[in-house]
């Protein structure tokens, strides 16, 4: 059973990092139709590649949770846990790599796209196979999982004009 629960997070690295690549070009696509800005990175900025990792985590959670949601525990805090572990990995690891190289390169971005994704499902599949957890963390997460959709939402449209949020390569915020 934990071997199922396993194959099923590490072919959810592959998927989610082909969902979240796909979604980097997806605005663009789109004819950079606003509402695809939910989902979607509308620019360069750290902010808007964090998206790529919640959206297609998401999607994948929904995919699985029929199939493995009478094999394992704490299915909502798993996921949640390792939805919250992406973006963290994606900003330490960033920021360390351009703080120390004074360089910012494309290949390395991917790496640590990729290597954000394996640490969220990683991170998902110790919580998965842990003993039932308290039924109050249950909400909790749920409440986090929207509160994240509700700030990639609103930051989109409404960015704080701070360095984190700015396109690097044409110096705007959100939706150009």
């Amino acid at each position: 059973m934990k071997r199922s629960v396993l194959k099923w997070e590490l072919i959810g690295i592959a998927v989610i990092s082909v969902l979240g690549s796909a979604l980097h070009f997806a605005f663009e696509l789109s004819g950079e139709w606003a509402p695809m800005g939910i989902i979607a990175a509308v620019n360069e900025s750290i902010f808007e590649h964090l998206k790529l990792t919640f959206w297609p985590t998401v999607i994948y959670a929904a995919i699985t949770y029929k199939l493995l949601r009478d094999s394992t525990s704490n299915f909502i805090i798993a996921k949640t846990a390792g939805v919250y572990i992406m973006p963290v990995t994606i900003i330490v690891l960033f920021y360390a790599y351009t703080t120390l190289t004074g360089i910012e390169n494309v290949i390395i971005d991917i790496a640590i796209f990729i290597i954000a994704v394996a640490a969220g499902q990683l991170t998902s599949y110790r919580i998965l196979k842990m003993t039932q957890l308290p039924q109050w963390l249950k909400w909790l997460a749920i409440a986090l999982l929207i509160i994240l959709a509700l700030i990639y939402g609103l930051f989109t449209y409404y960015p704080p004009h701070v360095p984190f949020f700015e396109d690097t390569a044409s110096g705007t915020y959100g939706i150009p």
